[in-house]
């Protein structure tokens, strides 16, 4: 049996070129021998990044504003200066290598996982001619291939377009996916090959998916909740699946999880603490919660940028933050009033009473290194899945499938779920959410059907049902950057209103549905090395730029 070596410094996608000799210098005493199953296992850990798209997603989509547009009497910076090209929807240009939450920092842990899953699993063909069906690794390959699939799931939906079919998707430049260890310093990323299309990509991420699914073995995880287990797997699947429009697919994936009794799965909100934020961050992280299907330790500054009060939820009555409020965090839904009643307690400020809310589950945990210093790390426990937003992935997939009433009811299981009491209906739900959609603070125009023609166009109640389901995700997943890929998969117009602090003018900027801009530029030191650069030249306006002069005191 051959020894396999995997260099704890290994070289991710876009690093390879820039730094060849330091990788060269050091990886030969930091090197470990992968040759039992036991190893494996332990490698697999590290391939969980400690990063997330959040916040990049967030300030692209349409839950944040800028204060500095509805406080005029205000003139604050951006916590980062990357914060402020990302609100813009420009190249974002303006960090350094080891900041957190940005598109490098994205990019480089994620294909770090990557390099970590593919290391693994030559280690285990080094090890076995067939990993898949021996005892003692099956497991571990099932692990490494879906979690393989998951981080290139999200640098996709992150760096490319939405998926639309399989063929326009095949026209959208996707992402390299990477399925060996590297083994060179010249590779050259010019070519097309390290760029598969979207519709590629998805086909690679399903093929990977479908390997290691069926092989997870909770029993193996000390804590499954920190790594692929089953119920984290199906979640995956019932996402991906949702995003590739095979809806029968989505809710075999999502039964799997949630089992025959999807409410039992969901978060126990009455019976969570309001003492202290901490009471609450334990209670919510907890890894036994049923709920919690996968949870994810990221160095994430969200919490600071929030505190910064620039791009935030705003709860003021200005026209450019209302929207946003009463659909994100503020206002009643369908069958409830005001803010959901499990939010009670929960929902934080920075300033003043209308500067911006937050939600307790983004607060930091900091990591001291030097206490007397007062320096070290910051953290941020993210959920990539849980039970409730595999719920409304099911209800969605039923809805496109004729099921309306059983979507219905997974949507009241998700009202209950957060301690409303009145029943959903139909007839509330088209009284909420049939408004016109100019005029409307909770209904969006969708426009999947100039996406592609295969897009399955829903008219009259189903519609409705579907703004509904869209604003009860929205909910569920604000601060954690999955409405962004809402926005892009029904092609939702995004307006952002921002001033720059030294700016005497209001400019205001669209989104639309076509808008190149809804794909995030690759890190530029990626570009730099050699990569080719997504095009992002912005359409013609559609709708023009804007801009009100205001009186800067």
């Amino acid at each position: 049996m051959k020894k396999y070596i995997f260099g704890l410094l290994t070289m991710t996608l876009g690093v390879a070129l820039t730094s060849c000799e330091s990788f060269l210098d050091e990886v030969p005493d930091n090197r470990t021998e992968i040759d039992t199953p036991e190893k494996v296992q332990l490698l697999l850990v590290s391939g969980y990044p400690q990063s997330t798209p959040a916040v990049i997603c967030e300030l692209s989509g349409d839950n944040f504003v800028d204060n500095n547009v509805v406080k005029p009497g205000i003139h604050r910076s951006a916590y980062k200066d990357f914060h402020e090209e990302a609100y813009a929807w420009k190249d974002i240009n303006n960090y350094g290598t080891g900041e957190d939450d940005t598109p490098y920092d994205v990019w480089e842990k994620y294909y770090y996982g990557i390099a970590t899953a593919n290391h693994a699993i030559a280690a285990m063909k080094e090890m076995s001619n067939d990993p898949a069906n021996d005892p003692s690794l099956a497991h571990s390959w099932g692990e490494a291939h879906v979690l393989r699939a998951y981080l290139h799931f999200v640098l996709v939906n992150v760096f490319a377009e939405a998926y639309k079919d399989e063929t326009r998707s095949l026209q959208d430049m996707g992402i390299p996916y990477v399925t060996e260890p590297e083994t060179t310093v010249n590779i050259d990323y010019s070519t097309s090959k390290y760029r598969h299309s979207v519709a590629e990509t998805y086909d690679l991420i399903e093929k990977d998916l479908l390997e290691g699914i069926n092989l997870i073995d909770d029993s193996k995880y000390k804590v499954p909740a920190y790594h692929f287990n089953q119920n984290a797997a199906h979640a995956f699947a019932a996402r991906f699946y949702l995003y590739k429009r095979q809806y029968d697919k989505v809710i075999e994936h999502a039964d799997a999880a949630l089992g025959s009794n999807a409410a039992s799965s969901l978060r126990k909100w009455a019976n969570m603490s309001t003492n202290t934020i901490d009471a609450m961050l334990k209670s919510y992280n907890d890894e036994t919660a049923p709920c919690n299907y996968l949870l994810q330790t990221t160095y994430s500054l969200q919490d600071r940028l929030l505190s910064a009060i620039r791009f935030v939820i705003n709860d003021g009555n200005k026209s450019e933050s209302v929207k946003s409020s009463k659909e994100a965090i503020y206002g009643g839904g369908p069958n409830w009033s005001n803010r959901l009643k499990a939010y009670e307690g929960k929902i934080y400020r920075y300033g003043e009473n209308d500067d911006g809310s937050w939600l307790f589950r983004v607060y930091e945990y900091f990591e001291y290194e030097d206490k007397i210093a007062g320096i070290g790390f910051v953290h941020i426990i993210y959920q990539p899945f849980t039970a409730e937003e595999t719920l409304l992935c099911r209800a969605e997939a039923k809805l496109y499938l004729g099921q309306t009433s059983s979507a219905i009811d997974d949507l009241n299981t998700w009202t209950a779920s957060k301690l409303v009491e009145a029943p959903l209906t139909q007839e509330k739900i088209n009284k909420f959410y049939g408004g016109d959609p100019k005029t409307s603070d909770f209904v969006s125009e969708l426009n999947p059907d100039k996406m592609s023609d295969q897009f399955q166009i829903l008219t009259g109640d189903k519609l409705n049902v579907l703004h509904c389901i869209l604003h009860f995700r929205r909910i569920e997943t604000m601060f954690e950057g999955l409405r962004w890929f809402d926005i892009k998969r029904y092609g939702i117009t995004v307006h952002h209103a921002f001033r720059g602090p030294q700016d005497p003018n209001i400019t205001h900027d669209y989104l639309q549905w076509d808008d190149p801009r809804r794909v995030l530029q690759i890190p530029n030191n990626v570009i730099k090395a050699g990569y080719p650069a997504t095009e992002r030249e912005k359409h013609e306006q559609t709708t023009p730029m804007v801009t009100q002069p205001i009186l800067v005191k």
